[in-house]
């Protein structure tokens, strides 16, 4: 019986892409991007404790990713349904209008979509991982998959970098700062930790998030109110941390749990270990 590759397999760009180690600046820069929707981050900040729980929040959205990417069929479709459950049970009330709406509203869903594969596609790039054009709208392609998981309509979703770039386009007049995203921009700088670990989080962490953060579009620093850096700047920064994190080696990075790509190895074999030089053109 032929081991089953799960939804993308090891033929595509997202099983290639999601196990390189500049995944994880990726997702904080998505986290700055969603908290731009003022109805997006409140359904966050009224349905889940962010400020204690955001690392929690981070890691299950890597588990998620790791599921849907890495696992079987039916290990992917169980987490989509059980996102989909949860979100089915949440509303939040507007800031500003004050009208409660539910977590699941397709706007809601796609922007939190885009704004996190947006960002997986764009600081791997920036940071120096090989992908073509057609490779990346591949990848954005493909993730119409994971987009239907959380509930949204695939042909609703888009499916190549013109598309993305329409819908980024469409939605800046609905995006603004307020208090919440405020709050969020807060915490990705200044993380609570223990006393202990001040010294490592002003070292490693808050590197990370300046540079998550440098990597935003240019109308997203507007918004946040600190002028932007300069794109070479950013891009230089994005090549040398590229370049560092991807000389540990990646079985050592891929030990951390839950070992989504280890797993994914044992059960269809050593030759579907992802790496650059396997993406398809």
């Amino acid at each position: 019986m032929t081991a089953d590759p799960g939804l993308f397999g090891p033929s595509s760009v997202a099983w290639q892409l999601h196990g390189d180690p500049m995944m994880w600046v990726a997702g904080v820069r998505a986290l700055y991007l969603q908290a731009l929707h003022p109805r997006a981050v409140r359904g966050v900040m009224e349905n889940s404790d962010f400020r204690r729980d955001a690392w929690g929040r981070l890691m299950r959205t890597a588990g998620f990713v790791g599921t849907t990417t890495y696992d079987t069929s039916e290990a992917a479709e169980k987490a989509g349904a059980r996102v989909r459950r949860i979100h089915r049970m949440l509303s939040a009330t507007d800031p500003e209008t004050g009208e409660r709406y539910p977590v699941d509203d397709p706007e809601l869903l796609l922007w939190v979509h885009c704004a996190e594969i947006d960002s997986y596609l764009h600081v791997l790039r920036r940071s120096g991982y090989p992908l073509t054009d057609a490779a990346a709208d591949r990848y954005l392609a493909e993730h119409r998959v994971s987009a239907r998981l959380v509930g949204l309509d695939p042909d609703a979703v888009p499916a190549d970098r013109a598309e993305m770039d329409a819908y980024f386009e469409k939605m800046r007049p609905r995006l603004a700062v307020g208090a919440d995203a405020r709050a969020v921009d807060d915490f990705l700088l200044r993380p609570p930790t223990h006393p202990l670990l001040v010294p490592a989080r002003a070292l490693l962490w808050r590197r990370v998030a300046h540079l998550a953060y440098a990597s935003l579009p240019p109308h997203a620093h507007e918004l946040y109110g600190r002028p932007a850096p300069r794109p070479a700047t950013v891009t230089r920064q994005l090549r040398v941390t590229g370049a560092l994190l991807r000389r540990v080696p990646a079985r050592l990075r891929w030990r951390l749990p839950p070992q989504h790509i280890l797993r994914a190895m044992a059960r269809l074999g050593p030759d579907t270990r992802p790496a650059p030089d396997k993406v398809p053109l």
